[in-house]
């Protein structure tokens, strides 16, 4: 019964798809495989904000894959303000040398395929690609998300005696990395920013399984 709901989720989804060549998003994930995704954006605001960059890696068993990852510009169709610049060290000579957003969005489908996505903050990043998405396809991501901040929650919450358990605990990107003894790279760029989320994903699943 469960395999047949499955099914027919699946048809419907893909009657929905406008693009019959991104139908392999619907397909089982290969075993053992996620990849891990950020983006860089000219603010927060998921309904005016932009991408401009993107990183993303290939996660296979316990092994982040670094020779197997997409580095995108991402040409915005507004100027980047001095604020946006500071954040991520764009200039609009940078973003002017990017793909345009359905090129970007594109390439990074190929490259997900149907594998799980993995990030930190990341409702935030697959908020803003889905509204480049819908308008292309006719349909949001359908692949599992995995964030990372919940699984280094569940692993500190353990650790607790029992009466503390279900407080608040510090989840912030530096000092969960800190904790988890894992190395540092330059914040607010797209692939370093992935890369130290994939690290985390490994270390964590490895630490939960104990």
């Amino acid at each position: 019964m469960v395999r047949w709901l499955g099914s027919v989720r699946r048809g419907w989804m893909l009657y929905h798809l406008a693009d019959a060549h991104f139908s392999f998003m619907y397909d089982a994930a290969p075993a053992g495989e996620w990849v891990t995704l950020d983006c860089e954006t000219t603010g927060l605001d998921v309904r005016k904000d932009k991408i401009v960059s993107i990183g993303a890696v290939r996660i296979v068993g316990n092994r982040l894959l670094t020779s197997e990852r997409l580095e995108l510009l991402v040409r915005p169709d507004r100027t980047l303000t001095g604020a946006n610049v500071r954040v991520h060290r764009l200039r609009e000579s940078d973003v002017a040398k990017g793909v345009p957003p359905e090129q970007a969005m594109r390439r990074l489908l190929d490259f997900i395929g149907s594998r799980p996505l993995v990030g930190y903050y990341l409702e935030f990043d697959v908020a803003m690609i889905n509204r480049e998405v819908w308008p292309m396809l006719g349909v949001r991501l359908p692949q599992r998300k995995i964030e990372v901040s919940a699984m280094y929650y569940d692993f500190k919450n353990r650790q607790l005696p029992a009466p503390q358990r279900g407080g608040d605990i510090d989840l912030r990107f530096a000092t969960m990395l800190k904790d988890l003894d894992l190395p540092v790279r330059d914040a607010h760029d797209a692939l370093n920013d992935a890369v130290m989320a994939g690290l985390a994903f490994v270390k964590l699943r490895c630490l939960l399984d104990e």
